[in-house]
């Protein structure tokens, strides 16, 4: 009842909506040893959600519920040891605590599992390891997992070099709004591998991407309109996306934004700034 009514508090659900409140009735259900609210509670401290951020107290809460078998908890605590945080850096401390949820069917960590085999973090590298927990991830609706399903089809790492399957993954994690899944997806299309070759479509999956950040989907449909594939030709545009991928270290982007400023006025360019 204590959990629920932090949770209650923390949705605004039949109360005014109040995190400290929230945090509050959390901490008495997890004093209690409640695995769930454990869990909510270190989630609460990770965020500093209702109380002040501290991230070994987030570890402790995290682990008290990791111990008792929940599988978020368990997933989390591999988080902080992968990224150093609260704790000493350690990978395979990481993927212990990745594989215990993963064998819960916990997608997110199923997916950061086959990371690591993938990457050899924490264990040997291993494609068929690395595909298999991907693949559990992907066939859950993971579109993190899908994305790196599609990414090891179109490599051929551990399987035979696949454009068609590829994008069939990628495709499906571009409809949940996966950025990366969104850039290569417009790759494929822009080069014709797996899918009818379409800057058009190409034009379309990048814009999606890069509104959502992605530096390499940026400067990829700064080439587009560099170029008037796909999309009316346009300089400013071709800036403005150019500028946003430099911003982020892009050097590909760094480059073409000077190109493409050489063959502009100075009103253009003062224009370009302007919608950065």
């Amino acid at each position: 009842a204590q959990n629920n009514l932090g949770f209650m508090y923390d949705k605004g659900r039949g109360v005014p909506k109040d995190a400290v409140e929230a945090a509050k009735w959390t901490r008495k259900a997890a004093n209690q040893g409640m695995a769930e609210a454990q869990y909510c509670l270190g989630t609460m401290i990770a965020n500093g959600h209702g109380v002040p951020k501290d991230e070994a107290e987030a570890v402790r809460w995290n682990r008290k519920a990791a111990d008792q078998g929940f599988a978020s908890a368990q997933r989390n605590l591999g988080f902080m040891y992968a990224n150093g945080w609260g704790v000493e850096h350690d990978h395979v401390e990481a993927v212990r605590w990745y594989r215990l949820a993963s064998n819960q069917g916990l997608s997110g960590a199923q997916n950061e599992l086959g990371y690591d085999y993938l990457q050899g973090r924490g264990v040997p590298r291993n494609y068929g390891e690395a595909l298999k927990w991907f693949r559990l991830a992907a066939d859950r609706g993971n579109a993190g997992a899908q994305t790196n399903l599609g990414n090891m089809y179109a490599q051929g790492l551990g399987v035979p070099q696949d454009y068609v399957e590829a994008v069939k993954w990628y495709r499906l994690a571009a409809d949940q709004g996966n950025a990366g899944a969104r850039k290569n997806l417009g790759d494929r299309y822009r080069n014709g591998q797996g899918v009818a070759k379409d800057d058009v479509e190409a034009a379309k999956w990048w814009q999606l991407a890069a509104e959502q950040g992605h530096a390499g989907a940026q400067n990829n449909l700064g080439t587009l309109y560099a170029e008037g594939q796909g999309v009316t030709q346009d300089n400013v545009s071709a800036y403005l996306w150019f500028s946003l991928a430099a911003a982020q270290g892009d050097k590909g982007a760094i480059n073409n934004l000077d190109r493409v400023a050489r063959q502009m006025s100075q009103a253009q360019i003062l224009e370009a700034k302007k919608l950065v």
